[in-house]
């Protein structure tokens, strides 16, 4: 299991908007993070910033493919054209990243 947390800046006055959302996500989103065997999926908002925890349950042969298969999964272009202009990128993030992936500095069960 590989877990993961990851950040990206929230246009403040589109809260409300991405919050009603992701109260109703589609159900196809939904079953496409569950098959790319993503758990624990949460997102959390501090002001003007939003904090993306999840965890990969899955080989760690198959993590790339599962991604790409999620990216490709049906009306996930659909839900991004929705939340991407409500999201601001942090400008160091990794080349090929929209959420800017985090250093895990410590963890305990």
């Amino acid at each position: 299991m590989r877990r993961f947390g990851q950040v990206i800046g929230l246009r403040p006055e589109r809260f409300e908007d991405y919050k009603k959302l992701h109260a109703a996500a589609w159900p196809e989103i939904l079953d496409a993070i569950h098959a790319a065997g993503l758990r624990n999926y949460s997102i959390y908002r501090h002001e003007g910033f939003l904090f993306a925890y999840f965890e990969y349950h899955g080989p760690d042969a198959e993590f790339d493919r599962r991604m790409r298969d999620l990216t490709n999964a049906p009306r996930m272009r659909e839900w991004w054209n929705l939340t991407e202009p409500m999201q601001i990128p942090d400008a160091a993030r990794r080349k090929g990243e929209w959420w800017m992936n985090l250093e895990e500095l410590f963890h305990a069960d």
